[in-house]
Order: structure tokens, then sequence, then C-alpha cells
């Protein structure tokens, strides 16, 4: 097996996906792992119609201070005990490939795993942001992409730069089992239950001695 594939497979837990697969990439610092993670994956699995769903544990999520910001090391164990025994691989792939920003992290495996049919999953906070990322666009254009409802970001998600300038590659919401194989630019908004659990509000929580 040729380095980078090893690389990636160990990061993977040494397995690669096969052909055809149908896997959900849900990016973010993982600061620390919590059960909104999880509800956005087991919607994505059942709602999407998905084999897996791929955590990629960032190293340092560039639009973030480092202060604060756990090891990746730590990060990723709790985010690998949080999903143990479900289709859920959380792994530091963009370790593995080097790469630092999301549309570069979905360009790189939409090439090293050409037969398989990623999805870019994404909480509708990230919708109303995802524009101040590098080369945003470049995950729709690679992509479909999959929108999660959060509490009270609705609204403005719906009416953000990203959602505006794709507006017509927005499917109803009764297409999504399909979405994995629809050709890119295309995307869809799930409505959901509402977890109001965070990163932020964890680590807050944890930093006030009224709340051991």
């Amino acid at each position: 097996m040729p380095r980078g594939r090893t690389r990636l497979a160990a990061a993977l837990g040494g397995r690669l996906p096969g052909p055809g697969r149908r896997i959900g990439l849900l990016g973010g610092s993982f600061n620390p792992a919590h059960r909104g993670h999880l509800e956005i994956s087991r919607a994505a699995l059942e709602r999407l119609g998905l084999d897996q769903v791929w955590w990629l544990v960032s190293p340092q999520n560039p639009l973030k201070p480092e202060r604060g910001m756990a090891p990746l090391g730590q990060r990723l164990t709790g985010a690998r005990r949080l999903a143990r025994g479900l289709r859920i691989r959380a792994s530091a792939l963009e370790s593995a490939l080097g790469t630092v920003y999301s549309a570069d992290t979905v360009t790189a495996l939409a090439r090293r795993f050409p037969r398989c049919h990623f999805v870019w999953l994404m909480g509708a906070d990230n919708l109303i942001q995802i524009s101040a990322w590098k080369d945003w666009e470049t995950i729709f254009r690679t992509l479909p992409v999959a929108v999660f409802d959060r509490p009270s970001y609705s609204l403005r998600a719906l009416a953000a730069t990203a959602a505006r300038r794709f507006a017509g590659q927005r499917l109803p919401e009764a297409a999504a089992r399909g979405l994995a194989e629809r050709t890119p630019p295309a995307w869809v908004f799930i409505h959901q239950r509402l977890n109001r659990q965070s990163s932020t509000r964890i680590r807050a929580g944890r930093a006030d001695p009224a709340r051991d």
C-alpha cells in the first residue's frame, strides 16, 4: 500500500472505505465532542442513508484561538470514546492529509476515494459563517452538503450568504436520502429535534466551580 494510503488507513483505524460507500464528513475541533455531534451524526446516518460518518477532528481550526484548545490527542480520544460502538469514526484525517482548510480536505478526500460518495455535514450555525472560510464555495462544488437545524439559527442560516449563493441548488428535505449520489452543488436543510449542547457550553461549565 502506498505511504499516503497507509497513513489514511491508520487514521481510520486500519480500514479504508470500499467503493460505493456513502460517508458523511463532520469537521470540527471537538473540544470536546458532545451529544450534539452524536445527534447530527445519527440523523445523517438515518435521514441520508449513510453507511458511516467520519468525524474530522481538526488539529487547529484556523478561525479559533489556540488558547483553550485541548491537545489533538486528547480531543481525538474523547471523540472516539463517545462514538464507540456506532457507525462513526473519529479520526485525525486532516493531520494524515496535511490539510488545514476544509476546502482542501474535501478536495483531497474526493481525489483519493473517487468511488465513494461523500456528504459534507454541518449545523445551521456553520452555514451562517461558512462564507468566511477559505475557498468555501469549493466545499459546495465538490460534495453534496447537508445542513442540520440548531436552536435559534434556522432563519439566519437560510438567509446567509451561502444559502443565497446556492439557493437554486437546494433540494427539498424529502430528497435527503438520495443526496449522497447527487452531483454537486446540491444541498438540503434537515429539520430535527434540537439540542442546545455545544463544546463552548461544556467548557464554560467545566470552568465554573459552582458546577463541579
